[in-house]
């Protein structure tokens, strides 16, 4: 059973698909996770907390999401295709994702800001830790490229911005499935020939970063 707090993250990426970030009403999303308004702003302060939570939760459990496919029973490079194409299959079905692997945020979107310098630390560890702001795209490049390990931190980066040039500009319509890694399945095929032509040619470069 989830916790309230993770209940009512549920609840508002639930009213992201129907409604602007603007028009969501905090009373709402406590009625919708069946909790108080107290303990909606016990968890989160402030609407803007709330949304620092909701893209902080979506940041981690793509990393979360990358370092499970790359622990994989499977070929390191084998791994490191599926993680592209897990990244293009779950980005085109969850707009806070793209957002934060894009930088294209838009006005349906929440797009929070850091904690105010000075204000008050939050009671709650977890909303800590979001108040600090959502990672930039280059940084959650450089956090999937550490769940590879040294030797394949070059091959996860190349695979991962590969991924991300198929988020920006689709080559086809992706057609919406669940996209968790335990019952993901490759839907692009375009990606995975050339990351087999890509990783074929050099795939443990020393190199810790791509050009």
């Amino acid at each position: 059973m989830p916790t309230a707090r993770e209940a009512l993250l549920d609840a508002a990426l639930a009213a992201l698909a129907h409604r602007s970030w603007s028009a969501v009403r905090m009373a709402d999303l406590a009625a919708a996770a069946r909790v108080s308004r107290q303990t909606l702003y016990n968890e989160f302060g402030s609407k803007e907390g709330l949304a620092r939570a909701l893209v902080r939760r979506e940041a981690d459990t793509y990393v979360q999401g990358v370092r499970r496919l790359l622990a994989a029973p499977a070929p390191p490079e084998r791994n490191l295709v599926a993680v592209a194409e897990w990244i293009v299959a779950r980005a085109a079905v969850r707009p806070v994702l793209r957002a934060l692997l894009t930088g294209a945020w838009n006005e349906w979107l929440p797009q929070p800001r850091p904690a105010r310098p000075g204000a008050r630390l939050a009671p709650v560890p977890a909303q800590r830790r979001a108040d600090e702001g959502p990672p930039a795209p280059g940084e959650l490049v450089a956090e999937a490229a550490a769940c590879a390990g040294e030797r394949w931190a070059a091959g996860c980066e190349l695979a991962v911005r590969i991924a991300l040039s198929h988020v920006v500009a689709p080559a086809l319509p992706v057609t919406p499935q669940c996209a968790e890694p335990e019952s993901w399945s490759p839907m692009t095929p375009a990606i995975t020939r050339l990351m087999d032509t890509i990783l074929s040619v050099d795939t443990t470069s020393p190199r810790k970063t791509i050009p």
